[in-house]
């Protein structure tokens, strides 16, 4: 009898999983799921209906997992937002050339997805479209899309090269973050605007152009994209420019240089090296700075770990946050008497410090300036320093001794601690 009962619960639970394999997705559409074949199938005309979140997915969220293949018939003209989210065993989708537009985060972890063919009657692709299809290779942007999402490709590391369309006007944020295959990428003329993160973390992009028509990049577009070693701005550019062949994004009125690769020459014209300017650049060895500069940004150097030498020019007057922030290979810098505070963490993680001389005019020593500098084994404060930050020389193991000066009132918790030697 148990036997029996439990049969009949599993047989139960069995068709209640699988009951419902059709619907409705839309005024006008019907789904149709054929389990023989892990098909599901959009058909009628008009709209998709949007689905709110990652929870509130399509009507086969059920079993989103098992659907193989999506085929959208003609007379469908849109992919509703989160509609197809999750679905990642999914590795053959059918869009009609009745489709205008793809909803947000529509196709977002269909990682099984190796190519989509958008047709070119599609004008919109929403943020998230395509995010995390990391098994995408290949897809063809049509050239009626004039805006590409935020994230609308993001953390799609199979892809390895992509030709945006020249009616584009704007790259959203994140657009294609995270895209660690990509090798190369074309920016048309149209493009206009570039998102914050738009290319960040594209580790495998070797050379970016950006068009005469580009009026706004957005902070971090390039962020930890390591093997870029050449940066051309189209001549004609009215907002930026790379003069003297410097490999590099120059903010034109300000004379800020915005982004450099492992081959930049910074330019004797330039006053400001912005933050995040050479921020992760493992292959950067060597950078002249010139005097005509007063202003280096917070992590202008961040994670620069092949860096070993750098002298600061005189007419810098600080040293930002995280400046020099895990420059290990950092043997030796040169502080200017012109500046007069140390960020906080600007050195930490110099492991290759062996001394260094803090100028006479420096007041402040920031939280976690020298921290972990292993290699440290003398440090000079002058008398100028009023304030040691929290933890500013925490595990500079290699220290002996340290010579408090006589105007320092302030020295912040464990600013020497593990100073073991």
């Amino acid at each position: 009898m148990e036997k029996i009962l439990l049969t009949f619960i599993l047989s139960f639970i069995s068709f209640s999983l699988w009951a419902d394999r059709s619907g409705s997705c839309g005024k006008k559409l019907k789904w149709t799921f054929v389990e023989s074949s892990m098909t599901l199938t959009i058909s009628g005309s008009g709209e998709m209906d949007n689905y709110s979140s990652t929870i509130s997915i399509g009507p086969w969220k059920d079993f989103r997992l098992s659907v193989h293949k999506v085929v959208i018939e003609e007379g469908v003209t849109s992919i509703g937002d989160y509609a197809f989210y999750g679905c990642s065993g999914l590795t053959s989708v059918t869009i009609p050339r009745s489709l205008t537009s793809i909803g947000r985060s529509a196709f977002a972890y269909c990682r099984g997805l190796t190519s989509v063919t958008i047709p070119e009657s599609v004008t919109n692709i929403g943020d998230g479209a395509f995010s995390s299809c990391s098994g995408l290779t290949n897809i063809t942007i049509p050239k009626g899309v004039t805006s590409i999402g935020g994230c609308a490709f993001c953390d799609c590391s199979g892809l390895t090269s992509i030709t945006i369309p020249k009616g584009v006007t704007s790259i959203g944020s994140k657009a294609f973050s995270g895209c660690s295959g990509l090798t190369s990428v074309t920016i048309p003329e149209s493009v206009t605007s570039i998102g914050s993160s738009a290319f960040s973390g594209c580790s495998g992009l070797t050379s970016i152009t950006i068009p005469e028509g580009v009026t706004s990049i957005g902070s971090f577009a390039f962020y930890d994209c390591s093997r870029i070693h050449t940066i051309i701005v189209k001549q004609g550019n009215p907002k930026y420019d790379s003069r003297d062949d410097c490999n590099a994004i120059i903010e034109t009125n300000t004379n800020t240089l915005l982004w450099g690769c492992n081959t930049t020459t910074i330019p004797e014209s330039v006053t400001s090296i912005g933050s995040y300017a050479f921020s992760s650049r493992s292959g950067l060895t060597s950078v002249t700075i010139p005097e005509s500069v007063t202003s280096i940004g917070g992590y202008a150097f961040y994670d620069c770990s092949g860096l070993t030498s750098v002298t600061i020019p005189e007419g810098v007057t600080s040293i930002g946050d995280y400046t020099f922030y895990g420059c290990s290979g950092l043997t030796n810098i040169t502080i200017p008497e012109s500046v007069t505070s140390i960020g906080s963490f600007a050195f930490e993680y110099c492991s290759g410090l062996t001394s260094i001389t803090i100028p006479e005019g420096v007041t402040s020593i920031g939280s976690f300036a020298f921290s972990r500098c292993s290699g440290l084994t003398s440090i000079t404060i002058p008398e100028s320093v009023t304030s040691i930050g929290r933890n500013a020389f925490d595990g500079c193991s290699g220290l002996t001794s340290i010579t408090i000066p006589e105007g320092v009132t302030s020295i912040r918790y464990e600013a020497f601690s593990g100073c073991s030697g």
